[in-house]
């Protein structure tokens, strides 16, 4: 998140059930980190958890490690996180323009990551006109719910805490920031003021100091253990979508995927080469030119599929298009039909 003195978060659960405050007995310890720390190996750090800035409002901001509102940094920050057997989150930073606008810009662009990591709305006043309107966060958090089957974690300062609606309260935890000096710290055992909002996650430092980083970096306590993280992270079951492969052979095919911003039915039959599209069924308009982003429509046709040449590469952790094609990229991309060629994510399948 963008390093402030003070800031805090909620971290909206998978479900009522499990609003839970975690017991401090087994806190995991853990770092966020913003579009200021594009070089930082986070395998390196010291730290159970690592939560990475993602989004920006709806794009069209450039700034450090920023194209177009998006973290060029994040797949290798997360990435290295991970081969480290860290947990993770991404975060979008509200930029106060339309939340669902805003909320699909994020799903869109972390779709790869929903069920395996944390969700998290970064809810500061800076560059954000609609910082006091608590209908905003609602509508961001319900938008992000209906497309994921996850509720999303939300940041927001401690003095703010009473622009959350009731609802955002009932479906969520709270990650809450709160200093009691800008002094120069490591993990504390007992931060000031811990578990006085009956927060689920605690960030109390933006001046703190790990192993692992010579900077100073924003330290935080996650009020559980790593199966209560893990909770927060699949939700109440997360969409997410099944890698879109060919097998290279004539075979009968089946496959679910969760619909994105633009598709169409058409679409979706064309770039998983499961024809014809009136084979997919499951939206719940029940008119095909009619699908929603986030709900999940299959394939029922039980056809041929014919057999491509085209190779495919499935996309690791820390991937981007130059490290895995070299000057080949842009054709990769354009094959792809990916918009932002920056953004690609874990498990993807790409023909090249």
């Amino acid at each position: 998140m963008v390093i402030r003195m003070w800031r805090s978060v909620l971290a909206c659960v998978c479900a009522l059930s499990l609003l839970f405050v975690p017991s401090a007995s087994a806190d995991m310890r853990g770092v966020d980190v913003s579009n200021w720390q594009c070089d930082i190996d986070t395998y390196a750090l010291d730290a159970d958890f690592v939560v990475s800035g993602a989004t920006w409002g709806t794009g069209g901001f450039n700034n450090t490690c920023l194209t177009n509102g998006v973290n060029q940094a994040a797949n290798y920050q997360l990435g290295r996180a991970v081969n480290s057997g860290k947990s993770i989150g991404v975060y979008h930073y509200a930029m106060g323009r339309d939340a669902n606008m805003e909320a699909d810009f994020f799903i869109d662009n972390v779709r790869g990551y929903v069920g395996n990591a944390v969700l998290v709305l970064d809810w500061e006043s800076q560059d954000n006109p609609q910082f006091g309107n608590g209908a905003w966060i609602e509508t961001w958090v319900r938008r992000v719910h209906d497309r994921t089957r996850v509720w999303p974690i939300v940041y927001v300062q401690a003095s703010a805490l009473g622009q959350l609606t009731s609802f955002v309260r009932e479906h969520c935890g709270v990650w809450v920031a709160q200093y009691a000096s800008m002094n120069v710290t490591g993990y504390q055992e007992t931060p000031w003021l811990y578990g006085a909002y009956g927060e689920a996650m605690r960030q109390y430092t933006s001046n703190g100091y790990v192993a692992g980083y010579a900077g100073r970096l924003d330290l935080n306590y996650f009020r559980g253990e790593r199966w209560q993280w893990d909770a927060y992270a699949r939700g109440d079951g997360a969409n997410v979508a099944a890698p879109e492969t060919n097998t290279g052979g004539s075979a009968s095919q089946s496959a679910c995927v969760v619909v994105a911003s633009d598709d169409t039915l058409s679409g979706i039959a064309e770039r998983t080469g499961l024809l014809p599209w009136q084979s997919w069924h499951g939206y719940r308009s029940g008119d095909p030119a009619l699908i929603y982003p986030g709900e999940t429509v299959c394939y029922g046709g039980g056809v041929t599929v014919q057999p491509d040449a085209t190779r495919t590469y499935t996309v690791a952790y820390g991937d981007n298009l130059w490290s895995v094609f070299g000057g080949d990229w842009a054709r990769v991309a354009s094959l792809n039909g990916l918009s932002n060629p920056s953004l690609i994510y874990p498990g993807q399948i790409l023909r090249y």
